[in-house]
């Protein structure tokens, strides 16, 4: 979120620095509106376009499979820690910026409120093009969608002027602009470039009303500006007649030779700063997609091997003959692979030993996985992971300029024990063991449904929340732990068999009383809807760390 702000701002600054420099002093005033509309919502956009002919021939990694034992984060508790709220919960400049947002609202909603208020005191004549709201007791003049708002002390002799004036901001539905960038302001309201574009636009508004309002006698419509002290009205989405900032600026621009066509050239300059910015938003280099090991320097790339990233048809891997977009399907499938027959060596867990290895493989020309190689802390981790590999299904091979290629692919898969995982993940090597079914809850293609998650789009993540809300609501830190001042992190792990009900809980921690307490918790659970695998009920296994902390 940082860096699309930051590049978004980037982008603006660039944009209004263009315009003040080229194009403002013309009198292409409906050009310059649109480029400021248009240059204001690229802004936004651009940071999110990632055009693939622009990126460099690097192959994209996919994101690192990190095979943990535990599906959720820690819960950490401690004694009389009551459930995190919302805003707690909830990351500061998040916080900051929605409070912001709140406030940029309500101000908005009270400068309505100010309109709505004038408009219901004032007498209001109705017209075919525009509604005329007469403002008692004022000199004031501006004008809102329909409404144009007119002081009822105004000259008589003005009030024709003006009125054409505003009817030009009406017919051209300037107040849209305007109320967009209001918008933008609640937004971005930390953002002093949106209120520069805005105020930029205002002075187009004025500029555009001038230019076809006042078609003769340009003398008596500067004495009437200049004649005329008036009290505007404080609203920034309001097209004001007598902003006393603004006219000096106006009586310039009425003065001003008409810019010659040729000068709308300059509006070509848009085109290089786009070009540059999308290359600037596409082209990410990451060291680690090029190379496999540096200290080995082995390369992805040889002379027949065309890389996953730049490839034009990727490998199909099976199931993904019909997905929408193959290459995101073909990373899913291969981390669903790796964490599905994932066993950590026991003679590993034993020793202690855990890491990240990197690996990379080929898909040839007939669609096998070879020439598996590998670099990780330890053999014992290595052999894991090439066992992993090599169990890869045969796939429908890439293509590249439409003929068959071999595609390197480049995997990091991360070993990763914590204090009672090392028992826990031996239950869990017993179950798969044992042949009768389990699936571990990272394998599953539907996960059990908690009670109230029957609805939700996301039923995996929903599951995963209740099962945290649950141990904060159930947690009591036992007094005996307490007093001898026994804390720690308890890994625990159970099934959901296919009735649903939860059934061999299994524990490991730095104490009886602790592992006790996480058994206590898990055994309220309700019951579940059971998950299914290949469209059929299944026993799952789950397991969740419950780090417990004294204070």
């Amino acid at each position: 979120m940082i860096t699309y702000i930051l590049e978004s701002l980037a982008f603006q600054l660039v944009f209004l620095l263009a315009y003040d420099l080229f194009l403002k002093k013309e009198t292409f005033f409906q050009w310059n509106r649109a480029y400021l509309l248009g240059t204001f919502a690229l802004s936004l956009i651009l940071p999110w376009v990632k055009i693939e002919a622009l990126q460099t021939s690097m192959p994209q990694e996919l994101e690192p499979t990190t095979v943990f034992l535990a599906q959720l984060n820690g819960v950490v508790l401690g004694p009389g820690v009551e459930e995190t709220g919302f805003l707690e919960r909830m990351p500061w400049p998040y916080l900051v910026l929605g409070v912001g947002s709140m406030l940029a609202c309500i101000w908005f909603a009270y400068k309505l409120i100010q309109i709505v208020r004038l408009r219901n005191k004032s007498a209001v004549e109705h017209y075919q093009e525009f509604t005329k709201v007469i403002v008692p007791k004022s000199t004031s003049a501006f004008s809102f969608f329909r409404n144009i708002f007119m002081g009822e002390e105004i000259k008589k002799d003005n009030e024709a002027n003006i009125l054409a004036h505003e009817l030009v901001h009406v017919k051209q539905w300037h107040s849209l602009d305007l109320l967009f960038f209001e918008l933008a302001r609640i937004v971005f309201w930390f953002n002093p470039l949106v209120y520069i574009y805005q105020n930029r636009l205002a002075e187009l508004h004025e500029f555009i009303a001038d230019e076809k309002a006042v078609k003769q006698n340009k003398t008596a419509h500067f004495e009437m500006l200049l004649s005329e002290a008036f009290h505007t009205q404080n609203i920034s989405f309001v097209n004001q007649f007598f902003n006393k900032s603004l006219i000096k600026k106006r009586i310039v621009m009425l003065q001003k030779k008409k810019s010659k066509a040729v000068w709308q050239l300059k509006y070509i300059l848009l085109l290089p700063i786009i070009l540059g910015m999308l290359v600037y938003t596409s082209c990410v280099t990451n060291k680690e997609d090029n190379e496999f090991e540096p200290e080995e320097g082995v390369s992805l790339t040889s002379a027949n091997e065309i890389p996953f990233g730049v490839i034009d048809e990727v490998p199909i891997f099976p199931g993904c003959e019909n997905a929408e977009d193959k290459r995101a399907c073909f990373q899913e499938k291969i981390q669903a692979h790796i964490r599905k027959n994932f066993h950590y060596p026991e003679a590993a867990q034993e020793q202690g030993i855990q890491g990240r290895v990197s690996a990379i493989f080929i898909i040839d020309v007939e669609g096998n996985v070879v020439d598996i190689k590998m670099r990780g802390p330890h053999e014992l981790l290595e052999k894991e992971t090439e066992r992993i590999l090599a169990k890869l299904p045969q796939m429908k091979p890439g293509k590249h300029e439409g003929e068959v290629v071999n595609v390197p692919f480049s995997i990091p898969i991360t070993f990763k024990l914590d204090d009672g995982d090392q028992a826990i993940n031996k239950e869990i090597q017993k179950f798969g063991d044992r042949g009768d079914g389990w699936v571990p809850f990272t394998a599953i293609d539907e996960a059990p449904v908690f009670p109230g998650c029957e609805d939700a789009t996301d039923k995996r993540a929903c599951f995963l929340e209740n099962v945290q809300n649950h141990v904060r609501k159930h947690f009591r830190y036992p007094e005996e732990a307490q007093e001898q001042g026994i804390q720690g992190r308890v890994a625990i792990m159970f099934g959901i068999n296919a009735e649903g009900d939860i059934v061999d809980i299994k524990s490991k921690g730095p104490s009886p009383i602790l592992e006790a307490e996480a058994q206590r918790i898990i055994t309220r659970l309700p019951k579940m809807e059971p998950a299914k695998q290949d469209g059929k009920p299944a026993d799952v296994i789950f397991s969740i760390p419950i780090t417990f902390k004294l204070k």
